[in-house]
């Protein structure tokens, strides 16, 4: 059976999102800072009249920062029924993956990311880690978006 994925970049590394997670993909725009938001929350952007909060994935997994360019782009996610967008360095295809190719992750990785990393794909000698964005913030964070 195939599953379709969108592939993204942060920090020159592959990652995915099941594609049926993905409300949309839209580039870059304005985002307004909120006082006193967690430090992975970008900031809200007006969605076609739905103010949706920002996570910048990278904040979040602790990665080194990079400027902002016209290549980024804002996945939008449903995270407790509400629309979230996650900013990454770029959306670089949608490919479809055989169940072959998706394997279990590897106990090293499952330590760091266990609740959001659900497999890794495997596509000709190229690794993509694959995540559960619904996963990527923990209830505590969610709650603290929702109160934003």
């Amino acid at each position: 059976m195939a599953n379709q994925i969108v592939v993204f970049k942060l920090n020159n590394e592959d990652f995915c999102v099941d594609i049926n997670q993905v409300i949309e993909i839209i580039r870059l725009q304005t985002i307004v800072k909120v006082p006193d938001a967690p430090s992975f929350v970008e900031g809200i952007t007006n969605l076609r009249g739905t103010v949706i909060p920002i996570v910048d994935l990278k904040k979040r997994f602790n990665l080194p920062l990079s400027e902002k360019n016209d290549n980024n782009r804002i996945i939008v996610v449903n995270v407790t029924n509400r629309p979230v967008g996650f900013i990454v360095d770029s959306v670089t295809e949608v490919l479809h993956v055989d169940d072959s190719s998706i394997q279990e992750a590897p106990g090293i990785i499952k330590g760091i990311g266990k609740e959001y990393i659900t497999s890794i794909i495997n596509l000709n000698d190229r690794l993509i880690i694959n995540l559960d964005l619904h996963k990527v913030l923990t209830e505590k964070e969610k709650k603290e978006i929702e109160e934003m």
